[in-house]
């Protein structure tokens, strides 16, 4: 079957990447009343959960980094008229990022094959009709190891509850000091130069969201704002050394493995909406 998938691979990726359409910015917001704006979010929210799920079956022993990268730039430009966000964007060079192994964000597609037991985050980003949507998650590349399984489980389970506060009143340090705890019971580290962001009509904005904190601090949660939460968790320690191009790509200072699970969120009256959820999360959250 990998068989498979390799030539079909091939196949996608042979002509490389089509041009990206001009983009046409809206004024940049990251909090929203009209329902017009909360329905572009959406759009571009379920957009972005769909190239994530339409790499599930690429992603095998034996492909680049960089034709995952081809596959969902033109898939992001082709089928669904919209433009990969992180491309040219402050100078990184390609449309997603994909972070292997001790690679924690940020990480530069290349031309290195994946093999077995290797693990991967992958994170995407699209821009449609002026509105962003960006999410991530982990692929195993074969059968993963027990202790890659538990890092997983409990990075994507810190994503889950701190989502589960998320509502008007809550404020910024609760989420962070809850995830934080949650990962330290586990006797993972938490990522603190990297933080989830305000997210909307531009890639990055307020609030910043950190995975750590303390409870009854930072900014209070109003209706409205969108934003990610993107926890970085660690095996080994937290600290952070950068290498490639620009220093773009972010690594484990000890060589440890690390994983990162990311939604976008849109803060209603009484809770919160997963914009970029994607169909097997169903009923987790």
């Amino acid at each position: 079957m990998s068989n498979e998938i390799l030539k079909q691979i091939q196949e996608l990726t042979y002509n490389g990447r089509l041009d990206v359409p001009q983009a046409t910015p809206k004024p940049a917001a990251t909090q929203f009343t009209d329902h017009a704006d909360i329905e572009g979010m959406r759009t571009a929210g379920k957009l972005a959960a769909d190239v994530l799920n339409m790499l599930l079956p690429f992603v095998v022993p034996g492909v680049t980094t960089n034709e995952l990268d081809i596959i969902a730039h033109n898939y992001i430009v082709k089928e669904q008229g919209a433009i990969p966000a992180p491309l040219d964007y402050h100078g990184f060079p390609k449309s997603i990022c994909t972070s292997v192994n001790d690679v924690i964000c940020h990480g530069i597609p290349n031309d290195k094959k994946l093999k077995k037991g290797d693990v991967v985050n992958i994170d995407i980003t699209i821009i449609k009709d002026g509105y962003y949507g960006d999410t991530s998650r982990m692929f195993f590349v074969g059968e993963p190891a027990p202790h890659v399984q538990r890092l997983c489980r409990v990075t994507q389970e810190s994503l889950y509850l701190a989502i589960k506060m998320v509502k008007p009143g809550v404020r910024i340090g609760d989420i962070g000091a809850a995830i934080a705890a949650y990962a330290h019971k586990h006797n993972y580290s938490v990522v603190e130069e990297y933080c989830g962001h305000g997210l909307g009509t531009t890639f990055h904005g307020e609030p910043q969201v950190p995975h750590y904190g303390v409870a009854g601090t930072g900014v209070v949660l109003e209706e409205g704002m969108t934003f990610t939460i993107e926890p970085m968790i660690n095996a080994g320690k937290k600290d952070v050394k950068h290498s490639g191009q620009d220093n773009w790509i972010a690594k484990t200072k000890d060589g440890r493995l690390s994983a990162q699970y990311e939604h976008s969120l849109l803060v209603t009256a009484d809770g919160v909406e997963i914009l970029t959820l994607r169909e097997e999360e169903t009923g987790l959250i």
